[in-house]
Order: structure tokens, then C-alpha cells, then sequence
């Protein structure tokens, strides 16, 4: 069997196997339809709904069109300030999106950068690393991330909190979640490194850079893609938690979070499609996420073939 037979039979298994997952074609149709939305939703949302101009109280608390005093217009009806609810949802979607992926792109970077030394370093650099990352596994991550925006709020002004909101999440739920990848990559990494191609390596004179960059990183790189797919669902559930709480985006520029707290408090009022059709974005677009990583987990897993 050649080289290229050996990097090709990989991905023909892992794309036969999405085929024959009627699981994973539905997760990826709907997740794709999120991300579609979320893309394009000022080309796609009926109307703005960060623009104060564009908005009007006499809009305010039309249910959805097929329901009784619905208004053709809004689709999905309208919330107490008289924004589109669809054009609402379209556009926190985007918001719950960009939090979540860059929460979990800056733990993954964090996470496997400091996996790799402690596991290749070894010594007091991995007892050091692993304690650390052992003490924040104790506290719950979105009690660390609850921590760190209070910290923000009770060093900066509200003002500067506002607009910084954002990267505060990203941050929040980013620095909660990079044990959990040093841990992994940790673990992989000690393995690799009494692998054959490792030791030839260090005896022609290959200089640690290239070691790690060249042998370890890409060999550990696949329990990380699993690891991040599924620690995207748990990134936007947890944004949509902390803003839920009022610690996460303002309503000035609501997320999916942002939007449910807003609707909870009139659901006992009769104005239910508020709440009702961001939860059900929330709760599918997590799904289907969810749903995909652990599809991926599945067909990557060796034992399962």
C-alpha cells in the first residue's frame, strides 16, 4: 500500500461514513442553515434590529403572522421594543456564533499550546501546568466565567463594559475551557513522544520546534477536532446562559441569550413567541452541533471500525 493510499483511505472512510449517517446529514443540513442565516442576516433579516431608527412602539407585541392580530410583516411577530423577531433571532444567532467559535478557538490555541509543553517539556513544567489545570477543573466553567466578567465589571466602567461585552465572553468562556484541551493533548503528547519517529528524530539532531510542529501536533490534532466540535455546542449554551443571567451582551446588541431573558419576562403575559422561538433556535442549533461531534467522534475512533 503507497503513502497517498494511506492519507486517502482515511478520508474515504471518514466521508463513507457521514453518507451512511442519516443522523449526521440531518445535524450538518440544520447547523448549515444556522450558519447561513447567521452569515447573511443583514442580507437576509427583514430589518435591523440594532437600529433604533428602524424601530417603532406602535410595532411592539404582534404575535406571528398565522396567529390571531398578526401582522403579514413580521413573520415570527415582534418583541416589546417592536423589532422583527426573525430579523432579531437572525442577527443574535450571528452574535451566538461569533462567541461561541472564538471562545473555543482561543481555548483550543491556550489549551494545546500549554498540553504540548507540559507533555514534550515534562519535569516541573508539567507538574506545574497539570496542577494548575487540576485546580480550575474543580470550579465549574461558568462560574469561572462569572467571575471573570465581575472582575471586568468591578474594574471598568459601564460604558467600556458595554463595549468591550463581546470580547469579555469570549474571553470568559475561552480562559474556563482550556484545561480540558491541555489535558488531552498532554496526555496524546506523552504518547507521541516515545513514538519510533520521535526518538529517530532527536537523534538525527531535529530541533524541538520542528519535533513538536512536525510529528506531534498533527498526530494529536484529530482527539482536538473532536473535542472542539463538541465543546462548540457548550460554548454557545454557555454565552446564552451567561447573557440569560444579564452578564453577557447587552440588549443593545442581544444574542440568543440576550433575547430568551427578554422574553421570559413577558411569557406569563401572553406574548410566548418571544421567548418561545429563540429557545428553539438555542436548543436546535446546539443539537445539531452536539449531534455532529459526537458523529465525529464515532468515525474517528479506531475501536468502532
Amino acid at each position: 500500500m503507497t503513502a497517498a493510499t494511506n492519507v486517502i483511505a482515511p478520508k474515504a472512510r471518514l466521508w463513507r461514513s457521514y453518507r451512511r449517517s442519516p443522523l449526521a446529514l440531518g445535524a450538518s443540513l440544520v447547523a448549515a442553515v444556522f450558519f447561513f442565516g447567521a452569515l447573511f442576516a443583514p442580507w437576509l433579516a427583514p430589518q435591523n434590529p440594532f437600529d433604533p431608527v428602524s424601530l417603532q412602539l406602535i410595532n411592539s407585541f404582534f404575535p406571528p403572522a398565522w396567529a390571531s392580530g398578526g401582522n403579514a410583516i413580521f413573520l415570527l411577530g415582534t418583541d416589546d421594543q417592536g423589532r422583527d423577531m426573525l430579523s432579531a433571532i437572525l442577527y443574535g444567532s450571528r452574535i451566538s456564533l461569533i462567541v461561541g467559535v472564538a471562545a473555543v478557538a482561543f481555548a483550543v490555541t491556550l489549551g494545546v499550546s500549554l498540553g504540548v509543553l507540559a507533555g514534550y517539556a515534562g519535569g516541573w513544567t508539567e507538574v506545574v501546568l497539570m496542577r494548575i489545570a487540576d485546580v480550575q477543573l474543580t470550579i465549574p466553567a461558568l462560574l469561572i466565567a462569572l467571575m471573570v466578567d465581575g472582575l471586568a465589571r468591578a474594574t471598568l466602567s459601564p460604558e467600556i463594559h458595554d463595549e468591550i461585552a463581546l470580547y469579555m465572553l469570549i474571553f470568559a468562556i475561552g480562559i474556563a475551557d482550556w484545561p480540558q484541551y491541555a489535558r488531552v493533548v498532554r496526555a496524546a503528547t506523552l504518547v507521541q513522544r516515545q513514538s519510533g519517529y520521535v526518538v529517530q528524530a532527536k537523534l538525527i539532531g531535529s530541533s524541538a520546534p520542528s519535533i513538536v510542529f512536525g510529528h506531534v501536533l498533527p498526530n494529536v490534532m484529530t482527539s482536538v477536532l473532536v473535542l472542539a466540535t463538541l465543546g462548540l455546542a457548550l460554548a454557545i449554551i454557555a454565552e446564552a446562559t451567561l447573557s440569560f443571567l444579564g452578564v453577557g451582551m447587552p440588549p443593545t446588541t442581544p444574542s440568543l441569550g440576550t433575547l430568551i431573558r427578554v422574553g421570559n419576562d413577558f411569557l406569563f403575559s401572553g406574548e410566548w413567541w418571544i421567548t418561545l422561538f429563540p429557545s428553539l433556535v438555542l436548543v436546535l442549533l446546539a443539537l445539531s452541533v452536539n449531534l455532529l461531534g459526537d458523529w465525529l467522534r464515532d468515525a474517528l475512533n479506531p475501536r468502532l471500525r
